[in-house]
């Protein structure tokens, strides 16, 4: 399935990470585009009605949140989670985003 960035700052930021943890969520994001809506825990997780975490587990825990829409996956947001508990306001964003994918 393709892969599409809903924003810049999904591809900067994920461009910005080191060598190695870039290379780990390079691999994650083509293993979600074979195995979509199959792809389980520890690697993805829904968190809402059509809001997935796609969970790469390093020493930065990388969480990539996604969707799927009109046979694409699209990335919304990015971001390191530093926290056990999601930050509310990761999750508005990506619910704002989400919205507007659908308004286009």
């Amino acid at each position: 399935m393709l892969i599409t960035y809903f924003h810049k700052d999904i591809k900067s930021f994920l461009n910005s990470l080191e060598k190695a943890v870039k290379a780990k969520v390079d691999s994650m994001i083509i293993i979600l585009s074979v195995e979509e809506y199959h792809l389980s825990m520890p690697y993805s997780k829904k968190i809402e009605k059509g809001i997935y975490e796609l969970r790469i587990l390093n020493l930065q825990n990388i969480r990539i949140f996604y969707t799927f829409y009109e046979g694409q996956i699209v990335l919304l947001y990015a971001c390191n989670k530093k926290t056990q508990k999601l930050k509310l306001n990761y999750l508005n964003t990506v619910r704002k985003r989400l919205a507007l994918l659908h308004f286009r």
